[in-house]
């Protein structure tokens, strides 16, 4: 591999970057600025780990919420689920299907 002119004017301008950038960190507005950038960080950070300890109350509220506008909205949708979950898992006759809370339930046929 061959290094050009191309290549070696790139690196040139890298390096000159570089001890630029270095040259004004070193001085007093660049601190200020560093500063500036570390509280910030702090403060998004701190945004996220609140964000991380709400996620399971706002997805339960969600849950929630979202299963009360289906049933409230479109009354058979549970059961045309549970007809197409039967479909494609060959269940038929009997099977299982989740409650509300998470438990699992026995489901039986109804009579037709």
């Amino acid at each position: 591999m061959s290094i050009n002119a191309k290549h070696l004017a790139t690196f040139i301008l890298g390096a000159a970057a570089g001890v630029a950038a270095h040259k004004y960190l070193q001085s007093e507005e660049g601190e200020k600025l560093l500063e500036d950038l570390k509280t910030k960080a702090s403060d998004l950070k701190a945004e996220a780990e609140g964000a991380v300890d709400k996620a399971p109350e706002y997805f339960q509220e969600l849950k929630t919420k979202g299963s009360e506008a289906i049933k409230s909205n479109f009354p058979d949708a549970e059961k045309f689920l549970k007809d197409l979950i039967d479909k494609f898992t060959g269940a038929g006759a009997t099977g299982t299907t989740s409650t509300e809370n998470g438990d699992v339930a026995a489901v039986t046929p109804s009579a037709q």
